[in-house]
């Protein structure tokens, strides 16, 4: 996937994410989530259990959201 997309379909997952974990970070925040929890979900499940997910738009956005997700969940966590 090429730079461009991943930034725009990486926003849209971490504005989803943010929005179903009642979050208010922001549309730079959105993106940088968006991306790295994509990352994330894919590196979690494609490497150690061998499940790919970011084979087309649409699975990568779900794996932005979940990893997004994630992503706020373990800040909530530290920020406690």
């Amino acid at each position: 996937m090429g730079w461009i997309a991943s930034i725009i379909i990486g926003g849209i997952a971490g504005w989803l994410a943010e929005q179903f974990m009642k979050s208010n970070m922001g549309i730079i925040m959105n993106i940088i989530l968006g991306i790295l929890g994509a990352a994330l979900f894919n590196f979690v499940f494609g490497t150690l259990l061998g499940l790919y997910a970011a084979e087309s738009w649409i699975a990568y956005l779900i794996a932005g959201f979940i990893g997004a997700c994630a992503l706020i969940a373990i800040v909530r966590a530290i920020r406690k």
